[in-house]
């Protein structure tokens, strides 16, 4: 196991040409399972490349265990890869396959044996031994490509969207099983993906990358409920954040964010110390959860018509429109309204964000409220 940073790790593929990683800089303990996600062409599998060192940085440095590992070939890094393509041997039985690398490296036959042993009873395909890729579904062959990484016992794990030509349910399944292999091995991990339910499943911590840059990196959970910006907030959650473009307005020295539907307005309370939000074009992030079905007895917040539901069976997502701006709430099953019914709304204002329109930066740290529904709901928010 091993500890790994990237100091400032830039690269580029020619002079003139903009960079394809822009000063990275991440630093993961030993045995920590860090999480790459982002759109494709975001430069993920580019620095997993270079970590790799199938791709050459041309600034920085990628320390191991406090070494300079930068300048070193791929066969000294000590490093096993998982290609999205399995990338194995057709002509090889699966043991052949699994043991190839340890047959490089000049290993004796007797601690092959164990160690292919080991490993297909990790990963249950020691029933598979003998047979060829062709004979393997997906799921099988990309046990295999682990089984083949997992042989080698290295320093580092590299997984490059290695559930990608899964289905649906054998995703979630080998999302399952590669969870617990890391929690019984304890390896430290660099898995690359753009599925952000995957990233927020699996790692310890997540890198959000967007053009070459990391937006954001954090524990799953600070990056979904403290998003740094308008891309990571839309990025992380699904359904992703609502964001209603409102203009606040000064109200009894009071700065309030207007929301209207088509069945009444609201004015919702901020507190904006130190920001001027008369000379800012603002956003209002809300996840859908953080919108409710006033319950019985609750002062309804905001009344507003339903146009679309969406039952997804432990939710129902319910669309209405805010500000002119279509906005999603989940709620449970037995709370699901009809199309065209009006919905008696209320906010989790304590959970809401504010952000900057020009920049998408997070203006807002959250407020200390009152639970939904009670006297003066009120948003507070505080300016960086």
């Amino acid at each position: 196991m091993a500890t790994l940073e990237l100091r400032n790790v830039n690269k580029t593929y020619g002079s003139g040409l903009p960079d394809t990683l822009k000063n990275i800089q991440l630093a993961i303990a030993d045995g920590e399972f860090l999480i790459l996600v982002g759109p494709s062409g975001c430069g993920k599998s580019t620095l997993m490349n270079c970590i790799a060192g199938l791709e050459n940085i041309t600034g920085g440095a990628i320390v191991v265990d406090g070494t300079d590992i930068s300048q070193m070939s791929p066969k000294d890094r000590d490093i096993a890869m998982v290609f999205q393509s399995y990338a194995l041997y057709p002509t090889m039985t699966v043991r052949q396959n699994i043991e190839f690398g340890l047959k490089i490296r000049k290993v004796p036959a007797s601690e092959i044996d164990q160690e292919v042993a080991r490993v297909a009873k990790l990963l249950q395909i020691e029933h598979l031994l003998t047979r060829k890729p062709g004979q393997l579904s997906g799921g099988q062959q990309q046990r295999v490509a682990m089984g083949r990484a997992l042989a080698r016992r290295p320093k580092i794990y590299l997984f490059d969207e290695p559930l990608s030509n899964l289905d649906a349910k054998l995703r979630v399944e080998m999302r399952t099983e590669m969870k617990l292999m890391h929690q019984r091995l304890k390896t430290t991990t660099v898995y690359v993906t753009h599925d952000q339910i995957e990233a927020m499943t699996l790692g310890d911590k997540v890198a959000v990358m967007k053009d070459g840059i990391i937006q954001q990196f954090g524990t799953p959970k600070d990056i979904y409920t403290e998003p740094a910006n308008l891309f990571v907030a839309s990025f992380i959650g699904s359904p992703p954040m609502n964001f209603i473009p409102v203009k606040p307005r000064r109200d009894n020295g009071q700065w309030q964010a207007p929301l209207a539907s088509d069945q009444g307005q609201l004015g919702l309370p901020l507190q904006a110390e130190g920001v001027d939000l008369a000379s800012r074009e603002v956003i209002l992030g809300l996840r859908p959860e953080q919108l409710a079905v006033a319950g019985e007895g609750a002062r309804a917040v905001l009344q507003a018509r339903v146009e679309v539901i969406e039952p997804t069976g432990p939710d129902t997502l319910v669309f209405v429109t805010l500000n002119g701006t279509k906005v999603c709430c989940r709620v449970a099953p037995d709370q699901a309204p009809a199309a065209g019914e009006i919905l008696n709304l209320s906010f989790d204002a304590s959970k809401a964000l504010l952000f900057d329109a020009q920049s998408g930066e997070r203006l807002a740290a959250r407020s200390n409220t009152p639970a939904e529904g009670s006297a003066g709901n009120v948003a507070q928010f505080r300016g960086r």
